[in-house]
């Protein structure tokens, strides 16, 4: 799906897998509902959208999410999102976490994401029911530096060679909040708070997309924890495979983000990276985020998702 409509929207591929920039669309005005598909159907496609130069304020960013699904209402949000918009999530509420245990923001990022995959990641990915989507727009950007990286992974599941993929077919894995995290010495309040708030679930390693019907591969490297049926040793080695095979440069796409920018990901067909190059530039870098509810994964073999602690489809 390229070139131009007769509504006068462009999608221009912006990666060969992965990402597509759409032009001609308001999305601070009303969509009619072909507008509203051919979106879709794009976002279906490449996985991820651009959209630049737009206008949106917080109801108008939840008036957006809702065209395409139902918004999802936080229970717990920082300081600095908007407290009479429930369904939005401000980005700089990360900058508090590691204050309210007693860390400077830099060191909570090194403990949690301490290897080059560890910081790849679907939203939300430990819970029963993960986010289908996501809408994010930009605020306020650094002059540069701040890019987000997104994987397209029904293309990682392809690029698999046919025993491989058919051995990974009926695996599952276990994704859990906080794995990974490198603890303090001695006392370490944010690692009692991730042993009282657990939440997990055990995914299939291959997810069939409930729209598409393509296999993805389901791994990333924020929450999965232990591949089901597999030793230690076998499953540490066939995850650093998966990972690596996730996140090719060729399955990836990378946006520089502007004021007015909103890029749109199925949560369940990619994984994406946050920057890490602009905590030593002293700019802002605020962005504002709204999740549409999401299905229980299901696996090739038709079995879904399941639940382990901390978490209950519906309930955030």
């Amino acid at each position: 799906m390229t070139g131009r409509t007769r509504r006068d929207i462009a999608v221009r591929p912006a990666a060969g897998h992965t990402g597509a920039e759409i032009e001609g669309v308001d999305l601070a005005g009303p969509l009619e509902d072909e507008t509203v598909a051919r979106i879709r159907a794009a976002l279906l496609r490449w996985k991820v959208l651009f959209f630049r130069g737009q206008r949106l304020d917080h109801a108008a960013h939840v008036a957006l999410a809702r065209r395409f699904g139902t918004p999802v209402r936080l229970g717990r949000r920082g300081g600095a999102s908007p407290k009479d918009v429930p369904e939005v999530e401000t980005t700089a509420d990360r900058l508090e976490l590691g204050g309210r245990f007693g860390m400077e923001h830099e060191e909570w990022l090194r403990r949690r994401r301490h290897s080059l995959l560890r910081g790849w990641h679907c939203d939300h990915g430990a819970r029963i029911d993960p986010p289908a989507a996501t809408i994010l727009r930009a605020e306020t950007v650094p002059p540069y530096g701040g890019d987000t990286t997104w994987s397209n992974l029904a293309a990682a599941y392809t690029g698999l060679s046919g025993p491989v993929r058919e051995f990974v077919d009926g695996l599952r894995a276990e994704h859990r909040l906080g794995v990974g995290y490198q603890p303090r010495p001695g006392e370490d309040a944010y690692l009692r708070h991730l042993l009282d708030h657990q939440v997990a679930s055990v995914h299939p390693l291959v997810r069939v997309h409930p729209e598409s019907g393509e296999r993805l591969l389901y791994v990333n490297g924020y929450y999965v924890e232990q591949i089901r049926d597999l030793s230690r040793a076998e499953s540490a080695a066939l995850l650093d495979m998966l990972l690596e095979q996730a996140v090719r440069p060729e399955y990836t796409v990378r946006f520089r983000w502007e004021p007015g920018s909103v890029a749109f990901w199925d949560n369940r067909a990619t994984i994406h990276l946050a920057p890490g190059d602009t905590a030593h530039l002293g700019h802002p870098r605020v962005m504002h985020r709204v999740m549409l509810e999401g299905e229980v994964p299901v696996g090739v073999d038709g079995r879904p998702s399941q639940a382990l602690t901390g978490t209950e489809p519906g309930r955030w």
